[in-house]
């Protein structure tokens, strides 16, 4: 009998099960499209807010405005739809069992909440790749397709930006001062009694400083930081780039997990995850211990001693699965604690950016930073591996240290 090719025969006293039914494949593609619409419906909405700088249930809607949404909506969710069909088209190549891309909508416009109508798109493999090259290939499939795509909506945006006066639609109250507003609309706050406001400022990275030094025909056209969620095309290619660079992070089983396990093998795939792990969290806690902090604890200070303790149990949460041994775990979270303070002392006022502190605890705490070890282990061939660098290329290139903020200006 062919081993590969077994006959399991139910015994002669029991009753044979029957095969489970297959699913329903129409019921199946229902549920795949349903998400897609849903997801296209909530990011056009989160798309005309970011637009507008309104939300539905404070200044309502007209059907007009919801349109303008998908300036926003259409070209993000093709980059999307072209990452995860990079997983999904490389996969089914390969005869790896995988769903569809689940679209997974999230909008929180009407309890006046900013979203991007989305927490992305997802794909399930049902079965455990065999193969090194067959996880580096899907792996390295979607940030490419995607990262094609965020190049052409950004080439699009940066090639047909609006009158510089267009912003005065969004903020009417600017055509007093003129175009050079920002010199009188984003001023920090001189007093902390002052009334002051805040507004969103949008980061950036070495792709759009290019495109704006070498693409932009009109300088004057490209729009302020603070503005450039006004403007739906640029702001979809930002955010494609932003993901692109947020999944090709070299940590665990994200895509740049993958890709960098392909190109170095499971012991420094291991030393690389964990490194760049404890990188992101010391560059995202810079701020977070200070001299300030640790006197407010050893005086218990009212209303802010609380805050280092609470920040150290923060760091064995994250590293609880990278560091099982609770010795081990408590004196990496020491260094890194001590380290953030030693750097505080050396350059007062220094911070990072805690933003990266949730993906952080999402990474160490939930999807761990292990990767599987496939059954073939063999090395990659030339051609990939000169693929995985480009793709650590793409990462540098995609890159933004502070994405998105939320800064005080003084109010008008």
């Amino acid at each position: 009998m062919d081993p590969d090719h077994e006959e399991h025969l139910a015994p002669s006293h029991e009753e044979a099960k029957p095969a489970p039914k297959p699913p329903n494949k129409w019921r199946t593609y229902g549920i795949h499209v349903g998400l897609f619409i849903l997801t296209l419906i909530t990011t056009t909405f989160a798309g005309a807010e970011w637009r507008f700088g309104k939300y539905v249930v404070v200044e309502g809607y007209q059907w007009s405005d919801f349109f303008s949404g998908f300036a926003f909506s259409i070209p993000f969710l093709t980059f999307l739809t072209f990452h995860e069909f990079g997983h999904y088209l490389t996969a089914r190549k390969y005869g790896i069992n995988t769903s569809l891309p689940y679209f997974i909508p999230m909008w929180l416009g009407f309890i006046v909440m900013p979203t991007i109508g989305t927490f992305g798109a997802i794909i399930r493999i049902r079965e455990r790749i065999k193969t090194r090259w067959h996880y580096f290939d899907v792996g390295i499939a979607g940030p490419l397709a995607g990262f094609v795509i965020a190049l052409a909506i950004l080439t699009y945006g940066f090639t047909h930006l609006p009158p510089a006066e267009y912003i005065y639609e969004i903020h009417p109250e600017y055509q007093e001062h003129g175009l050079d507003y920002a010199d009188k609309i984003y001023v920090a706050p001189q007093d902390t009694a002052k009334t002051y406001t805040q507004a969103f400022v949008m980061g950036t990275n070495l792709i759009m400083e290019f495109y704006k030094s070498y693409v932009v025909s009109d300088p004057d056209l490209i729009p302020n930081k603070f503005e450039l969620s006004h403007y739906p095309w640029l702001f979809a290619g930002f955010l494609a780039l932003f993901f692109t660079a947020l999944n090709l992070l070299p940590i665990g089983q994200l895509d740049g997990g993958h890709i960098t396990y392909g190109l170095f093998g499971h012991k420094r795939h291991r030393l690389l995850s964990v490194s760049f792990l404890i990188l992101l969290v010391f560059y995202a806690g810079m701020g977070m211990v200070t001299p300030e902090g640790i006197k407010a604890l050893t005086t218990f200070e009212t209303g802010t001693w609380y805050y280092v303790p609470l920040y150290f149990w923060f760091l064995t949460i994250v590293f609880y699965k990278v560091f099982p041994d609770i010795v081990q775990r408590l004196m990496w979270c020491l260094g890194i604690f001590a380290a953030q303070l030693l750097l505080a002392l050396w350059m007062p006022g220094i911070t990072g950016y805690t933003g990266w502190l949730l993906f952080a605890v999402l990474l160490g705490r939930v999807m761990g930073t292990g990767h599987p070890v496939p059954i073939d282990d063999q090395p990659l061939s030339f051609n990939r591996k000169v693929l995985g660098w480009l793709a650590i290329l793409i990462f540098i290139l995609c890159f933004s240290p502070v994405p998105l903020d939320l800064v005080e200006l003084a109010a008008p």
